[in-house]
């Protein structure tokens, strides 16, 4: 059954944290590639950057220079063989679907803007599992009618 990921179990797989087991297993136990949007990167990367110049400014956060770099070379080098794959995504929809999402859970639940994206984007794909390690995001997703197995 194919899967969407959400950026909390991208940082899970590529950083060592208390779910990485869980993440990993899954992961490998996979039928094929962990597909993945362009915009789902871009949220990673940028994640990890941002954790990198947090340690750098207030060493008691975020990530260490080499701890980030390797987490986004792990990602290229699982892009380069085909492990995780960017498919792509229908924006209109999605984002119609996540103006829907965000009118319907936001100020009950207070969801972000990214994590509503993504739940529209695993919605917009035909996806029925959704993976993610944020709790609140769960909640959305499985009130969406995703399986949210980890």
């Amino acid at each position: 059954m194919r899967a969407y990921p959400d950026t909390s179990f991208l940082c899970t797989l590529y950083r060592l944290q208390a779910n990485s087991p869980l993440a990993a297993a899954y992961f490998a136990a996979m039928p094929g590639a962990l597909e993945v949007t362009t915009l789902l990167l871009y949220e990673f990367r940028q994640a990890v950057r941002f954790q990198i110049r947090l340690q750098r400014h207030d060493p008691t956060k975020g990530y260490s220079q080499a701890e980030g770099t390797k987490m986004l070379a792990d990602l290229k080098s699982d892009l380069i063989s085909g492990a995780v794959t960017t498919i792509p995504a229908p924006w209109p929809q999605i984002h119609l679907a996540a103006e829907r999402l965000s009118e319907l859970y936001t100020d009950a639940s207070g969801h972000r803007s990214m994590d509503i994206l993504h739940v529209a984007t695993a919605i917009e794909l035909g996806v029925k599992v959704f993976l993610t390690f944020d709790g609140n995001q769960k909640k959305l997703a499985e009130a969406e009618g995703l399986i949210v197995p980890v």
